[in-house]
Order: C-alpha cells, then sequence, then structure tokens
C-alpha cells in the first residue's frame, strides 16, 4: 500500500486444525470453484523436528473483523488411494480439463526408505522417483502415474499451469548434483475413464533452483528471479515467461538494481506479494544474534497499466536466532501468504482503521498465530 509493506494480526478459526511450520513445501492457488472459496493448497514440506510431512492442507479466509484482523482457516484433507509420500521441495500445480480441476504433485525430496537408513545416514535425503501424482480435490483420491519421459528425480524446481498443461522449469537433481537446463510440458487430460498423461521435451530451458516466480500481468505473465544456478552461486539474472496457446516464451529480462549487500550475500530467500511485486530477504553474515540480521527488499515489476517502473529497496530489518540452523542455498525457501492490494483499497493511514480493537475479538480463549510490529522494528 503506497510502497510500503505493513503488518496486521493474523489468527486461525476455531475449527482450524494445527498448521506446522513448514519449510519447502508444495503450495497451489485455487480459485473459487462452485461452492468452494478461494483458497491455497499447502502439501509436505518439513517440519520444526526435521520431520517431512505428507499432509495435503487447504489454507483460506475465514473472516475479518472490523478492525481488519485476518482470520484464516486451515483443514487438513484427507487422502486415499496411491498416495505421494512425504516429501519436500517438489510443486503443486491445478490443472483444469473437461470442466474438471485436480491437483497435480512432481518432483522433491524424501528421506531413505527405513531399510536403507543407518545410524549415519539417518537423515540423508534422496530424490523421489520421478512420477506424477494426481488429486481429486473433491473427493481426495489420489494416483500415481508414470511418464516414459522423465526418468530422474528433480527438486526446487518452478512449475507453471496454464489449463491442461503444466511446464516444469529447471531443478536440482541431487543424484548426479546437477542444475541441466531442463525445461518439461505435462499435459493432463481427465477424461471421463481415467486421466491421460502426455509429457514432451522441450528445448529452450533454464538452469535454475529455488527461483522466485511473480505474476507480472494480467493472463500467464510471469517474471522468474533469484535462486541459484549453481551450489555457491546466485543466479541474479531475471527471465521473462509468458503461456499462451502456442506454448511457452522465455525471453531474458533487465534485473533491477541489486544492491552491494544482496550481490556479496551467500544466500537469499523470498516469494511472491502478488501484483508485480517480490518480497526477498538477506541474511546479515556474522550478525545470526542481532536485531538487524535479515534484510527485506521489496522488488517491484511494471504491471500492464501501471507506470511504475521496477526498482528494489529496502524495506526492514527482522530479528532471527535461527540462520545458523537454516539449511542453505536450495533449502533456503520461505512461504508468504498475503492479501491482494485490492483488499486494503478502503484501509485508511489516519484514525482508527489500522488500531487493533480488542473488542472485535469474538472469543479470546481461541488459539491462533500472531504477527506483531512496532516503529523501531
Amino acid at each position: 500500500k503506497r510502497g510500503e509493506l505493513k503488518l496486521r494480526p493474523v489468527s486461525f478459526s476455531n475449527d482450524s486444525c494445527y498448521l506446522p511450520p513448514l519449510r519447502c513445501p508444495a503450495v497451489a492457488h485455487l480459485d473459487p470453484w462452485g461452492s468452494d472459496p478461494e483458497c491455497y493448497l499447502i502439501h509436505g514440506g518439513r517440519t520444526p523436528n526435521n520431520e517431512i510431512s505428507g499432509s495435503l492442507y487447504l489454507l483460506n479466509q475465514d473472516s475479518r473483523g472490523n478492525n481488519r484482523k485476518v482470520t484464516l482457516c486451515c483443514q487438513e484433507k484427507e487422502l486415499v488411494g496411491e498416495m505421494p509420500g512425504p516429501r519436500f521441495g517438489h510443486t503443486a500445480s491445478v490443472v483444469y480439463s473437461r470442466g474438471k480441476r485436480a491437483c497435480v504433485l512432481f518432483g522433491g525430496r524424501c528421506y531413505r526408505p527405513p531399510g536403507e537408513r543407518t545410524t549415519e545416514t539417518w537423515n540423508c535425503v534422496m530424490d523421489c522417483p520421478p512420477q506424477v501424482f494426481l488429486i481429486d480435490l473433491d473427493f481426495g483420491c489420489c494416483s500415481s502415474h508414470i511418464v516414459p519421459e522423465l526418468t530422474d528425480g528433480q527438486s526446487f524446481h518452478v512449475a507453471l499451469a496454464r489449463d491442461d498443461c503444466i511446464y516444469i522449469l529447471g531443478g536440482h537433481n541431487l543424484s548426479s548434483d546437477t542444475r541441466p537446463v531442463r525445461l518439461l510440458r505435462i499435459q493432463v487430460q481427465l477424461l471421463l475413464g481415467g486421466p491421460v498423461l502426455s509429457c514432451d521435451i522441450m528445448d529452450n530451458g533454464l538452469s535454475l533452483t529455488s527461483t522466485i516466480t511473480v505474476k507480472s500481468g494480467p493472463g500467464h505473465e510471469y517474471v522468474v528471479l533469484g535462486g541459484y544456478q549453481s551450489e555457491t552461486q546466485k543466479r541474479l539474472e531475471c527471465n521473462s515467461v509468458v503461456l499462451d496457446d502456442t506454448g511457452i516464451h522465455i525471453e531474458p529480462r533487465d534485473p533491477p538494481p541489486w544492491t552491494g549487500e544482496i550481490t556479496h550475500s551467500r544466500t537469499w530467500f523470498g516469494g511472491s506479494l502478488g501484483k508485480g511485486s517480490a518480497l526477498i530477504g538477506v541474511p546479515a553474515e556474522g550478525r545470526s544474534a542481532q536485531p538487524d540480521a535479515h534484510s527485506f527488499y521489496q522488488v517491484n515489476f511494471q504491471m500492464e497499466g501501471d507506470g511504475s517502473g521496477e526498482e528494489a529497496m529496502q524495506g526492514c530489518s527482522q530479528e532471527s536466532t535461527d540462520f545458523e540452523d537454516s539449511a542453505p542455498l536450495e533449502d533456503s525457501e520461505e512461504l508468504y501468504f498475503g492479501r491482494e492490494p485490492h483488499e486494503l483499497e478502503d484501509s485508511s493511514d489516519d484514525g482508527d482503521g489500522d488500531t487493533y480493537n480488542e473488542e472485535d475479538e469474538e472469543d479470546e480463549s481461541q488459539t491462533g498465530y500472531w504477527m506483531s510490529c512496532c516503529l523501531g522494528c
């Protein structure tokens, strides 16, 4: 809002299930469908006690009080059939075909099977088999599919969907420790007798992992930025990606004017803020115990009909005490949820519009997650 980022109170409804803090889950956005509201799909991810989740959660906005405090509802979806095992670093996409929809899971990493784990390799991970999983979002039925063109696993790739096609871009193969220049197109036809999957290997891919994908236009137009191109080298380039009726079009794009702190940092992470904007976090080397341990930058890309250009600006700093325990490089992704800017058009910087009023709370005993912000943060 007016180029500023603000934190607002968020809690979970009483009928919500527990949503553990997850690292590197697969997240997909679901548009309203029939009587189902707009929501997010969250699958897998690493939990704080280093376990890998195999649960599927549905997260949507439950209500909003007069003080604009957002209440979220989180429900775990029960899955049956050929279920995807616990994993992280994979992708979730939603395809639409013949009046039906399905969630497609692909890639990721998991722990070795119990019979192959020893004391030394107990926490070692491996590439998940190159299978494609389809999830019926109405009944939770899962099915596993083997596509001959998919011969090895990959993680931390980009997945962009349009109608019944998913484009898989980049990724890291753990067994060979490579980031191949790869682009796959997986088509999913939801036929009456059962789904039919096909895969095409395309020759105009990119080598990248753990990138940020920002929607930059009214259609299927995106900007891919950030991430890594090798174990020790960040990817400072940007690309424009457009999906249309003829396929996928990838073009290089001038990157923002990265600051010195971003350029020389060892790791970075971030996520999309919507409306052509991204948030990038940079850990400050050697200052994990200080209040300014993380610096955050907002990157804006020009939207159609918007006269603003591209810029990188420092927004705020936030204390973090667990940087030493955080996994490097592709494990450094973080997940951000936010509301679209049009939902805040009626808010004001003056008066009581942004003031929390405890009288708006219907039940002070309900549990939830809270974020607080002060002038000196």
